[in-house]
């Protein structure tokens, strides 16, 4: 069978292979606690609509990430982890697959004039790195928002794509689009709608014009109001029956001015967000030294004006986070797959070093890093590889092996196989890496707020959280946990006796509010994956328990 017939199933066998395995390895992050939180009080408390995160309203983002995350709960079981990461690793398979049959239609069909490519590679190339970026690869293994709001858009952006350029199933595509459309509205809010769907729309005017615009107009009309409906029913029915949701939804609006504030020129390194297509991308951004070489002119000048549009947008937004760049790595991954397609096509014939050594630079890099990964793996986790051996060693010899044919066939020069076998790589640190991760978890006072159960039950008292609340930790906990602190008062719980946790920050103000009580100190919970003499330690992600006795 020839690869060029197989290559849809080739794409979703990596992404499966990419995605879906080892989804539980990693701990719980704070983005990830807070979406799982309010999943499980979706499943034990039943505020599908009003959610809710540790008991208080949760409207800072739309609730469908975690409609999806609570489904997959019900149906695996609410502490099963990688059950809660499912869906969005299912998120970034349909992104990954929309894109691929996005560009298929950019490169092979062109109504509006441009090459046609039969069985050109490019949409099998460039929808590989867009599932190897490092930041697509930790969005589709991370229970967060922002894979979502960004999968959907895609599925949008590809139904428009047809609804511009196909004078065929004009209502169709736009009613599903406007559906695809809502349901990003309904996973982030705009952050899509700005950072995604405008830089293309954008770049498609600029690039392809919009033509026979008379005929679009009313299903255009349609596409609206299907997307209005889907993205605004949630957020008119939060405002209409709980009147914090404005006060929450003023806050989250003024967090996009004064909150994280970072210069304009803050994401111009975005090209480092793909990992090991840093080098690649950067060079199919090189505009005027490209332009003459790929095989679609127009598609390649449309995919690279819609990445500069999208970093330049996102830059004039004052609040600036680095996962906040994963909209970018969407189109940056179609313009860098032209580049790659060349190479795939001229390598062999290139005379210019200054063309050759950046190819060989990338490459052989990474096949470096498999070469020394042994040695170098073992000096930096020998700590923590009691336990562990089977996936150092597996992981070794992977990477080793794919890094000496890495070396083999990049001085051949056959940049194809090298480019598959940088896929390989990737899925090898998926596959073996990742469970290693327990080795570098060498905190001595490991102690989770699980645990905590069982202390309650034994000394036979409640539990309260003193000052604020930590996302990881309570989900840790397993349920709700009260809070003392209630908007800045502190209360007075009613038991003669009970246990109280507290940060180290909070250490001397907790003994100024409860100062005629007896504090006994019991035990430190300390879920940091290292120790406290390392520079990572976290005073976030521990708390000292007292028991507090009325006199």
């Amino acid at each position: 069978m020839k690869i060029e017939k197989n290559y849809l199933l080739l794409l979703i066998i990596t992404c499966a292979a990419i995605f879906f395995v080892n989804l539980n390895s990693l701990p719980v992050n704070i983005m990830e606690a807070r979406n799982f939180i309010t999943a499980r009080e979706m499943l034990t408390d039943g505020n599908w609509l009003l959610t809710t995160i540790n008991g208080e309203p949760r409207y800072q983002k739309p609730p469908l990430p975690t409609w999806l995350t609570a489904f997959s709960a019900a149906i695996f079981g609410i502490k099963t982890v990688w059950a809660l990461r499912l869906p969005a690793a299912i998120m970034t398979l349909i992104l990954v697959l929309f894109s691929y049959k996005f560009a298929k239609k950019l490169t092979h069909f062109s109504p509006f004039g441009g090459d046609r490519e039969g069985a050109n590679p490019y949409a099998f190339i460039s929808s590989l790195i867009m599932a190897t970026s490092f930041y697509i690869v930790a969005s589709a293994r991370d229970g967060q928002w922002d894979i979502y709001t960004h999968g959907f858009m895609v599925g949008c952006i590809y139904l428009l794509y047809l609804f511009f350029t196909d004078e065929k199933h004009k209502y169709r595509n736009a009613l599903l689009a406007g559906l695809f459309f809502g349901c990003s509205f309904l996973s982030k809010g705009p952050v899509s709608l700005y950072g995604l769907l405008l830089p293309f729309l954008l770049a498609f005017g600029i690039v392809y014009k919009y033509k026979n615009f008379k005929s679009r107009w009313l299903p255009l009309l349609a596409f609206l109001a299907v997307a209005t409906v889907v993205s605004g029913w949630w957020h008119w029915y939060t405002l209409n029956f709980d009147p914090a949701a404005i006060e929450i939804t003023k806050k989250e609006t003024t967090n996009w001015i004064s909150y994280e504030i970072k210069p304009f020129y803050y994401y111009w390194s975005f090209f480092t967000q793909s990992g090991v297509w840093t080098i690649p991308a950067f060079i199919a951004l090189l505009y005027p030294y490209l332009k003459n070489r790929v095989f679609n002119k127009k598609a390649y000048m449309f995919t690279f004006l819609w990445t500069m549009l999208s970093v330049i947008l996102l830059s004039l937004i004052p609040e600036k986070k680095s996962r906040y760049l994963l909209p970018v790595l969407i189109p940056m991954a179609l313009n860098t797959g032209f580049y790659i397609e060349y190479l795939f096509r001229r390598f062999k014939e290139l005379k210019d070093k200054r063309e050759s050594i950046p190819v060989y630079f990338n490459f052989g890099l990474i096949a470096f890093i498999g070469i020394a990964f042994p040695i170098g793996g073992y000096i930096f986790l020998k700590d923590g590889l009691d336990g562990n051996w089977i996936w150092f060693v597996l992981l070794s010899i992977a990477l080793f092996i794919i890094a000496i044919f890495m070396f083999r066939n990049l001085f051949r020069r056959k940049i194809a196989t090298v480019f598959y076998l940088t896929i390989a790589f990737i899925v090898a640190v998926i596959w073996f890496g990742l469970p290693l991760s327990n080795a570098i978890t060498i905190n001595p006072d490991y102690k989770p707020f699980s645990e905590l159960h069982a202390f309650e039950e034994k000394e036979n008292l409640k539990v309260y959280e003193f000052s604020g609340m930590t996302p990881e930790l309570v989900w840790d906990y397993g349920e709700k946990m009260e809070m003392l602190n209630k908007d800045g008062e502190f209360i007075t719980p009613s038991e003669n006796r009970f246990g109280v946790l507290v940060s180290e920050e909070s250490l001397k103000h907790f003994e100024e509010v409860y100062p005629n009580y007896k504090r006994e100190h019991i035990a430190r919970y300390d879920m940091n994956p290292k120790g406290p003499d390392s520079r990572t330690h976290k005073t976030r992600l521990y708390r000292e328990l007292f028991i507090v006795t009325k006199e």
